[in-house]
């Protein structure tokens, strides 16, 4: 019987090694050497945080709140290099999502 702990490892083992995991890394290294692009980046990374923490604890995100993330998500969208990054991270959850399903597959089929 395979164990199921050796398999997940080895999907993280190849999941580095794929088209996705790799151009997120290099997307990521270029937003970090860019001063700007980074610095929107971190911006934008604690915007997100205060907006996650706020909705765990039910907490009312303010109209200036909102406005900072409608603002700092422009910046992301205006920069080449956050742009890329942003690209890169949709297409590695797109294959995360793909392989969610395949694992959750006999979950479904239980309940159908």
């Amino acid at each position: 019987m395979a164990n199921i702990y050796d398999t997940a490892n080895q999907i993280e083992r190849e999941l580095r090694e794929t088209p996705q995991y790799t151009g997120l890394e290099e997307a990521f290294a270029t937003v970090k050497e860019d001063e700007e692009a980074n610095s929107i980046l971190e911006e934008f990374q604690g915007v997100q945080a205060l907006v996650y923490q706020k909705q765990q604890t039910g907490q009312e995100i303010t109209e200036e709140e909102a406005e900072q993330a409608q603002e700092i998500s422009q910046k992301m969208t205006e920069n080449e290099k956050t742009t890329e990054l942003m690209e890169k991270e949709r297409e590695l959850n797109q294959v995360l999502n793909d392989i969610n399903g395949i694992i959750m597959k006999p979950i479904q089929e239980i309940y159908q």
